[in-house]
Formats: C-alpha cells, sequence, structure tokens
C-alpha cells in the first residue's frame, strides 16, 4: 500500500525542540525552509499532510497556514485517538500513514503508522520502535530527509522532479 498520508509532531521534529520567548513573552519557534519545500512536494504529489502536536501555538497555526497544512491539531495529550479519528474522516487505514515524532508522546502515533520517523536526535523509547532513525535532527532537516526518503520508496521521484522542472 502506498502512504497517502504524513502526520507530523511539531517540537523536536520540524524544530529544534528549543522553545525561546521574547522579553515581552512571545513564543519563537524556528521552522527548517527546506522542511517546508518537502511538505510542498509532498502535497503537490497529490498526498496528504497533518499535524498532531502536543503544544498549542500561534506560530504552529501560523507555519501550518503558509504551508497550507489544512489539518493541524495543537494541544493534544491523545495523539493515537487524533489520528484514529482523522484516518476515519480521509477514508484511509493506518498503512497509508507515515509519521514522525520524537519523544514519548509520539510513541503510540509512532506505534499505529505504518512506516515511523525519528531524528537523529529522538529519546531512546521512540527509537527502538521506530521504523527509520533519521541522519537529521529536529529542525535540521528531518522532516525533508522522511519525504525524501518516502518519495524515493514510492517510485515518485519522476513525477516530483516534472513538477519542479527538474531535469
Amino acid at each position: 500500500m502506498s502512504i497517502e498520508l504524513i502526520v507530523l509532531d511539531v517540537d523536536g521534529t520540524m524544530t529544534d525542540s528549543r522553545i525561546s520567548y521574547s522579553e515581552s513573552g512571545d513564543e519563537v519557534k524556528s521552522f527548517n525552509v527546506k522542511d517546508g519545500l518537502g511538505i510542498a512536494s509532498w502535497m503537490c504529489l497529490g498526498k496528504k499532510v497533518a499535524i498532531i502536536t502536543g503544544r498549542s501555538s500561534k506560530i504552529v497555526e501560523k507555519r501550518a497556514r503558509e504551508l497550507r497544512i489544512e489539518y493541524c491539531y495543537q494541544g493534544i495529550k491523545d495523539k493515537r485517538k487524533v489520528l484514529s479519528e482523522l484516518l476515519e474522516k480521509l477514508g484511509l487505514t493506518h498503512e497509508h500513514v507515515a509519521t514522525i515524532g520524537d519523544d514519548l508522546n509520539d510513541y503510540t502515533m509512532l506505534q499505529d503508522a505504518a512506516i515511523s520517523f525519528v531524528p537523529k536526535d529522538a529519546t531512546a523509547a521512540v527509537e527502538k520502535i521506530a521504523t527509520v532513525t533519521l541522519g537529521k535532527r529536529g529542525g535540521e532537516g528531518a522532516v525533508r530527509e522522511m519525504i525524501d526518503y518516502l518519495i524515493e520508496k514510492e517510485g515518485l521521484t519522476q513525477e516530483l522532479h516534472r513538477i519542479w522542472s527538474v531535469d
């Protein structure tokens, strides 16, 4: 079966796990632009992307809007439940899902996916159950590495190159 949906955790996968605050108390996060282009590429191939994250942040909401990620769930304690509800809504099964996470709150979501990824700096408990441990750290291109892996595995490289007009 092909992967139709990727599910992303945010802190520690799309970002480097750090949460910074400005003098006025505003939260600051940094996202990797290569991850963003990878996400856009995945969606150009007709695939879906969802964010399921344990924290809530206007910054994540803004990033999801920028990338046109339709499914963005924040403040989630039970990621397994939200993933199951999303799959039902989309008419997909767990065999169609790849996930990325880095810590214990991602454990059940990673367990339920057909293919699960963790960044190089994930906690040991989730690394043990992951299908693939990536060479990149969270926030440093791990999401892009996951997407590149899936595109190659699914045999979509030529189609992606056609979309971006790469010779």
